[in-house]
């Protein structure tokens, strides 16, 4: 099959590194809005490169790995053009473009697979597979903390959407996905204690999101953009019968843990997630698999990013069902 690729930055060249590794990929077609950069990358995989249009009469499926406020566009397109997409977080960077998307792909009857990466990392996907089984016995707590070394660039935060939109909600994912349960209120904080850029935006570079769960349970999140010892994900998972933490490993940036280098980044911390998510979505656009993320799931964990910057914002427990649409 071939599959085209939208976007040849930072995360579209490891997607297209990938790709380029599959057995089942025959071709891979390269299109960004610089087209220079879409054949640059093109010649270092072997892949061709074409407009937007050009792509989406030529392959099987589509992989959108582009700046946020292209997804929602890109992802009614591929489905106009009857082909199943797979789309880096977010679907869209607010709930309407979200609820668009989602509609374009039902009214097409095509798949939307969305990148949350953490349901394909081997270490969150054991801590699931455990609570699943009932192996930890009554789940009380779980523990989610996503902290970059170092902050994005102050255009970046201007756009982003918030901490909560834009980094926690990997965070949202994994706990709705690992528990199986659903978010029922948000309480979160937040502090700016760095750039004075974060503030600007209304953001804040430090947050603390307390969600919980239907059934009782209770779910920590905490993010921030200033973790000096180096990129650290980590997910815990503690019930009446014991308790399971992954991401701790000889590159966590724990000392006295870390024996190796501490993780640079996400591309390194989850360079085998990646891998992963795209194999998945090639199986779903040759029938071999069910879909591992749809769109739906991206809004519900969007849906608990809105709640907790309203919650921030107002000092105040929020009901999901105050943002819900």
């Amino acid at each position: 099959m071939r599959i085209g690729l939208i976007g040849a930055g930072r995360i579209g060249a490891l997607h297209a590194s990938t790709l380029d590794s599959l057995p089942s990929v025959t071709g891979v077609v390269i299109s960004d809005v610089d087209h220079e950069r879409a054949r640059v990358l093109a010649d270092k995989v072997g892949a061709a490169a074409a407009s937007i249009d050009d792509l989406l009469s030529a392959v099987d499926g589509v992989v959108v790995a582009t700046n946020t406020e292209t997804h929602r566009e890109l992802i009614e397109r591929a489905a106009a053009a009857g082909l199943p997409v797979f789309c880096e977080k977010p679907v869209a960077p607010d709930v309407a473009g979200t609820l668009s998307a989602l509609a374009a792909v039902r009214a097409a009857g095509v798949p939307l697979q969305v990148g949350f990466q953490r349901r394909h990392d081997a270490g969150i996907s054991a801590v699931r597979r455990a609570v699943t089984a009932g192996d930890l016995g009554t789940l009380h707590l779980v523990r989610s903390a996503t902290h970059d070394p170092a902050p994005p660039p102050a255009g970046y935060v201007s756009t982003s959407g918030g901490i909560f939109r834009d980094c926690a909600v990997h965070d949202f994912d994994a706990v709705r996905w690992v528990t199986g349960r659903e978010v029922v209120e948000v309480s979160a904080a937040g502090s700016n204690r760095g750039d004075a850029f974060f503030a600007a935006a209304g953001d804040v570079d430090t947050a603390v999101a307390t969600l919980t769960l239907d059934d009782g349970t209770l779910a920590v999140c905490t993010a921030t953009r200033y973790n000096g010892a180096g990129y650290d994900v980590r997910l815990e998972a503690h019930g009446s019968a014991g308790a399971l933490t992954a991401g701790l490993d000889e590159h966590a940036p724990l000392p006295p843990m870390a024996t190796g280098q501490p993780y640079a980044g996400f591309g390194e911390r989850f360079r085998d997630a990646y891998a992963a998510e795209l194999i998945a979505f090639v199986d779903l656009v040759a029938g071999r698999r069910p879909n591992t993320c749809p769109g739906e799931e991206a809004l519900a964990a969007l849906l608990v990013a809105e709640a907790a910057d309203l919650s921030r914002r107002e000092n105040r427990p929020v009901k999901l069902t105050e943002v819900a649409p």
